[in-house]
Formats: structure tokens, sequence, C-alpha cells
């Protein structure tokens, strides 16, 4: 079983950065495709970024330019930085991992889930 804990969520005025933390309960260098999405009230789950096995990473069009997804495989550790933030960015953050295969923006590919962590975003 895979458990995943993430933190580094708080509030900040928009234009501002936050940096969010995964850490995952095993090694996640060449066996897990690591993946943050976000929920906002009342909307569904939608993906933000992913990073391969391999390093290769994908984002939603929404974050590109403004966050970047990295790993440090060492401290079995995911990282997400969000500069230039935007109140459309307030929403829980989730951490994902899955073994599979197909390592892309869709939740109902991940098996794994931490528990979030709340980013919001004032104007």
């Amino acid at each position: 079983q895979v458990q995943l804990v993430e933190s580094g969520g708080g509030s900040v005025q928009a234009g501002g950065s936050l940096r969010l933390s995964c850490t995952a309960s095993v090694y996640i260098d060449s066996t897990y495709c690591m993946g943050w999405f976000r929920q906002a009230p009342g909307k569904g789950r939608l993906g933000v970024a992913t990073i391969e096995r391999d390093g290769g990473t994908i984002y939603a069009d929404s974050v590109k330019g403004r966050f970047t997804i990295s790993k440090d495989n060492a401290e079995n550790t995911v990282y997400l930085q969000m500069n230039s933030l935007k109140p459309e960015d307030t929403a829980m953050y989730y951490c994902a991992a899955t073994s599979g295969a197909i390592c892309q923006l869709l939740a109902d590919r991940f098996d794994y889930w931490g528990q979030g962590t709340q980013v919001t975003v004032s104007s």
C-alpha cells in the first residue's frame, strides 16, 4: 500500500508563490508515475501536472509556464512549484501515484491518493 502525504498549502495573494510537497511511503524512482490534481468546490478533480519515471512532465494548459513539477527520488518526494498564482488556482490539491503504464492527466488512471492540501489565492 502506498501512502502519500502532502504539505505546503496555504493562503496567498494573486501573483504569489507556493511550493507543495508530497512524500511517498515507497520508492518512487522507477516504479511510479506521480501527479498533482486539484478540485475546486462543486467541480471535478482535474489534472495539473504529472512526472514520469524518467522525469518527463505533462502540464495542464491552465498552468503551463507558471507551475513546475519535480521530484527527488532519494527523498521519495514530489514537488509542485506554483508561481504567478491566480484566484482561479484556488482548490484542494492532491498528490497521486500510479504503477500503471499510462501517465497522463487522468484521475481514474491513478491508484493512490493523498489527503489533499488547500490552496487559496485571493485577488
